[in-house]
C-alpha cells in the first residue's frame, strides 16, 4: 500500500509541475480521500494567467461546478501550500 501511495504522490508532483500534461488545462482535478469520504478540488494554472501565489492551491470545487466568473472562482474556499510536494503530502492526488 505505501508503495502505491508513493507512486500516486510522485505522479501528482509531476503533473503539478507540468501543466502541459493536464487534460483539462488550465484546471487539474484533485481528490483527497480521508475519513471515508472524498474531497474534490481543482488546481489552477495561475502562472499562465500571470498570477502568483496560487500555483500549489486547491480550490474546493470540481470541473462541473466551476463558477462562470473568474473573480467568483478565486473567491472559492481553498487550501494553499508552498510546494507541490506539500500539496501531495497533505493527501491531495491527481484524479
Amino acid at each position: 500500500m505505501a508503495r502505491c501511495v508513493g507512486c500516486a504522490r510522485e505522479r501528482t508532483v509531476l503533473f503539478l509541475s507540468a501543466p502541459a500534461l493536464w487534460p483539462h488545462w488550465p484546471f487539474l482535478p484533485v481528490v483527497r480521500r480521508a475519513r471515508g469520504r472524498d474531497e474534490l478540488g481543482v488546481v489552477f494554472d495561475a502562472r499562465a494567467a500571470g498570477l502568483t501565489g496560487y500555483s500549489a492551491t486547491v480550490f474546493f470545487t470540481n470541473l462541473f461546478l466551476l463558477p462562470a466568473d473568474f473573480d467568483q472562482f478565486l473567491a472559492l474556499p481553498r487550501e494553499a501550500f508552498d510546494t507541490a510536494e506539500e500539496l501531495a503530502g497533505a493527501g491531495w492526488f491527481v484524479d
